[in-house]
């Protein structure tokens, strides 16, 4: 850490209403965010009759998004430490605005490349702009719930993207169900602008008597790259979930699709619901590294059981859902976790990496988990999903084990 950094210390005590304002206008600009991953993907089927294209190339529209937002997130936190988080969360509102007026007029594949491309872009910034400004305007009691509502907010934006773009496209057409979106974003940027007192952060300065501390010296603690993996493989059972339970549901159970549709908008809802009670566990927990690997490893089991084919359908379907409360309990907690890893005045750096990997996870699990569900291997699918989990604990205790030798020694 640079002795000569100014940074905002996360106060102890402050007015409620000022904490649940500055969590609110955050939790709203995730949920626009998570609202962004969405964008595409409710709409493949039309895009399939309206442009003549298959299965591989809207896959690969995704796989743009992800690995832009991925590798954009890890240089984004070195920005919003020179600069501030609020000058990039407006940029980001404004250009998933633009991004909103594109789609509603791209004419072919070119076109949704494009719109791929950029809202990755614009998400890049979410995750080091919202920590930022979380771990600096929020008072540290508070954190705990700051998180929570944080991640509630952005698996509500998961479940109103596909219904509002469906929706509106069922209602006017899907273009203007674009514009209807554009809109919603001018919107919130509208109420983040008004707001903007409430968001400001402020930035590393250097002292001519200090001496120079690299922008990258971050990345040589050991504990950074823990994290790291930890959402690298905490997130790839999210995808397998996400992307293959309903085709995994309907070949072990024979379940028709609209149930094993309703099973994953279930996971998503216990997902929000667990992280709702994972906010008032890590605003007591002790230890939440702790908690973190408890509730990983119960999901974990879980997902063996869904394996076993020893439940049935109906109980196999609400165990799978239930995968998602025990992996949204984690969530605060995680996010403390690192927290408690970060450096002073490093904050968007390290955030900015960490949550790349969550843009990793999500980009490689198609492609890994794809080959076993090419070969029908349903139950091995299921088995590495658990894996990963059961592999993202060990990198959870080991954040903590380091995050407590590193605060003993600065007291000794």
């Amino acid at each position: 850490m640079n002795p000569a950094s100014t940074v905002v210390d996360t106060p102890d005590v402050v007015p409620l209403k000022q904490d649940a304002s500055v969590i609110g206008l955050v939790s709203m600009a995730h949920s626009s965010s998570h609202f962004g991953h969405l964008l595409l993907p409710p709409l493949f089927p039309v895009f399939m009759t309206e442009f003549d294209l298959g299965f591989a190339q809207l896959g690969l529209l995704m796989t743009v998004f992800f690995v832009i937002s991925g590798f954009g997130q890890a240089l984004a936190g070195f920005v919003v430490d020179r600069i501030g988080a609020r000058p990039l969360l407006l940029v980001a509102i404004g250009l998933f605005t633009g991004v909103c007026l594109l789609a509603a007029n791209v004419t072919g594949y070119v076109g949704l490349l494009g719109v791929a491309a950029l809202s990755g872009l614009a998400n890049a910034t979410f995750h080091p702009v919202d920590f930022t400004i979380l771990n600096q305007r929020v008072s540290s009691a508070r954190l705990g719930y700051a998180y929570s509502a944080h991640g509630l907010a952005g698996n509500l934006g998961w479940a109103l993207a596909p219904v509002f773009l469906a929706g509106m496209t069922l209602w006017l057409d899907w273009r203007k169900a674009y514009l209807a979106a554009a809109l919603l974003y001018a919107l919130v940027w509208l109420v983040l602008y008004l707001h903007r007192a409430k968001l400001l952060t402020a930035v590393a300065v250097k002292t001519p008597q200090a001496a120079p501390e690299h922008s990258l010296a971050f990345m040589r603690q050991a504990v950074v790259w823990l994290c790291f993996g930890y959402f690298l493989f905490s997130t790839i059972t999210l995808a397998v979930v996400q992307n293959f339970s309903v085709p995994i549901l309907r070949a072990m159970h024979n379940i028709s699709f609209q149930a094993a549709t309703l099973t994953v908008t279930a996971y998503m809802l216990c997902g929000a619901a667990g992280m709702l009670a994972g906010g008032f566990l890590a605003a007591r927990a002790q230890s939440v590294d702790r908690v973190v690997a408890l509730a990983m490893g119960s999901a974990a089991l879980l997902l063996v059981l869904c394996a076993t084919s020893w439940l049935g359908p109906f109980l196999t379907m609400a165990v799978l859902a239930s995968t998602g409360f025990a992996i949204g309990i984690a969530a605060p907690s995680r996010d403390l976790m690192v927290r408690k890893a970060t450096p002073k005045g490093a904050t968007g750096r390290v955030y900015g990496l960490v949550y790349s990997g969550f843009d990793v996870g999500l980009a490689l699990a198609p492609l890994m988990f794809g080959l076993l569900m090419d070969q029908e291997h349903y139950v091995l699918t299921l088995l590495g999903a658990a894996m990963t989990l059961a592999l993202s604990i060990f990198f959870a205790l080991g954040v903590g084990q380091r995050t407590v030798a590193t605060v003993s020694a600065v007291r000794a």
